[in-house]
């Protein structure tokens, strides 16, 4: 195993690949707990369509992808806030609302361009072999960023995430905790796009956060855990799917079912030991 471990980090693209999905699977893991507890998870299926949707517009233009793609995604996030708060289109139905129509313009976009190719399969389901030296210069910068703000503002995210309404009535800017994990978001869709693609992107940020849900209450013990978990995760699908010829995005998201359902195995067992604790103590 290691001597496979050794030969993978050998190739140029797999450790590029490895240090920019470390850094996204952090920065998503952590926003993941976030949007989870808020009811917004699926904020991220329809930020990817977006972003897929962007992808085509760049290719169809010729120029790099993550310049339209950045701007493009964080300009959806804010678009996807402002109609869910402010008008009668809510939650679901606002992504739903940006997400297939991003889709299916992307989708047109590129067949009437460079046709339904190979290049449209790196897009949906990503591509450890498109991540460009500059990609990764520039994905790099951008989670720091990510991180550097999480933990900076962790406080009020935390206030905005379990007591919105209190957390307003405290005096927090709640409309402008909300944007920023809507920004913060926007920029971990589009640098985990290139990787897992728009379809798979999602589950980096749902996923570990379930799973770590599953035995840890507290919000830091949580945030901990869910990071812990999608590091391992997606190293882990990384080598599998290096091992066997699998693609890394589909790779990683199996190995996060099977952390989830031991996780929620593990649960169930703890409950039962509970129950059965308590049965024994209040009717022997």
């Amino acid at each position: 195993m290691f001597e496979t471990i050794s030969e993978m980090f050998s190739y140029a693209f797999l450790v590029r690949a490895f240090i920019v999905g470390a850094l996204v699977s952090i920065c998503a893991a952590l926003l993941g707990v976030s949007l989870v507890l808020k009811r917004y998870s699926m904020i991220g299926a329809g930020l990817s369509n977006v972003g897929f949707g962007s992808l085509a517009i760049a290719t169809a233009l010729h120029t790099a992808p993550l310049s339209v793609a950045i701007p493009v995604v964080i300009a959806a996030a804010f678009l996807l806030l402002r109609l869910s708060e402010n008008s009668k289109i809510k939650g679901d139905a606002a992504v739903a609302l940006i997400s297939t129509g991003s889709l299916a313009i992307g989708v047109i976009i590129i067949s009437q361009t460079t046709g339904m190719n190979t290049d449209v399969c790196n897009y949906l389901f990503g591509s450890i072999l498109a991540m460009s030296k500059t990609d990764v210069y520039l994905s790099v910068a951008l989670s720091i960023v990510v991180l550097v703000l999480f933990v900076l503002f962790y406080h009020s995210l935390f206030a905005v995430t379990f007591d919105e309404t209190f957390a307003k009535a405290a005096g927090t800017k709640t409309g402008l905790y909300n944007m920023l994990i809507a920004f913060l978001t926007a920029l971990t869709i589009v640098l985990g796009m290139r990787i897992m693609g728009a379809m798979l992107i999602s589950s980096l940020i749902i996923f570990p956060a379930l799973s770590s849900m599953r035995l840890f209450k507290k919000f830091s013990s949580v945030t901990v855990c869910s990071a812990v978990i999608s590091i391992l995760c997606f190293f882990t699908g990384i080598v599998i799917s290096y091992i066997y010829a699998t693609p890394t995005g589909a790779s990683v998201v199996l190995i996060n079912i099977i952390v989830f359902a031991l996780f929620w195995l593990i649960e169930t067992l703890c409950n039962s030991t509970v129950i059965n604790k308590y049965r024994r103590k209040n009717y022997a």
